[in-house]
């Protein structure tokens, strides 16, 4: 991570191979544990702006041994958190927790107070999941949305995933 001013301005996230010596002006950290390492990039993606964020997500949802989907619906419910790393945390999220993160991301794309983007990244997170768990959160959001971009991206991924239930759909669509 770069600091300047006591703000984190840039970071990048390494999973294993070699590390560079530390070199003039860079402090090493040591060793520090998951549970702290997990809840400061938890609260520096709370905080950051741009990338920072969006690594610090990325970063936190490397580790083992802690539970992150929570922290991350938080993350990507929050105005206070920028677009950006509220969409990497749905993403995330996306790849999460199974059956309450599916909820959790449903009720992403139902928050009318949240920005579209944040919507529409929630409903690709809905596209992610497994069909069992995706298709029907999918198919609820065509048919019960307000808002004709989210519908429309929600129909999209359904088209992608070639599944039965969706193509019901789009007959019952068609033919209506």
């Amino acid at each position: 991570m770069a600091v300047r001013a006591g703000t984190v301005t840039h970071a990048k996230v390494y999973v294993g191979g070699h590390w560079p010596t530390a070199g003039p002006g860079v402090t090493d950290l040591g060793t520090v544990g998951t549970p702290a390492a997990t809840a400061y990039f938890l609260g520096l993606a709370g905080t950051a702006t741009g990338d920072v964020g969006s690594a610090a997500v990325f970063a936190a949802t490397l580790a083992d041994s802690v539970t992150v989907w929570p922290d991350l619906l938080r993350l990507a419910r929050s105005s206070q958190v920028v677009d950006r790393t509220r969409r990497s945390a749905v993403f995330w999220l996306g790849q999460a927790a199974g059956d309450a993160a599916t909820r959790g991301l449903a009720d992403l794309v139902d928050d009318t107070t949240g920005s579209r983007q944040v919507r529409e990244a929630a409903v690709f997170a809905l596209s992610q999941r497994p069909p069992d768990e995706g298709v029907p959160a999918l198919i609820r959001v065509v048919r019960t949305n307000r808002d004709p971009d989210v519908r429309r991206k929600a129909l999209f991924w359904l088209g992608q995933s070639g599944d039965p239930r969706a193509l019901a759909l789009f007959e019952e669509l068609l033919t209506r």
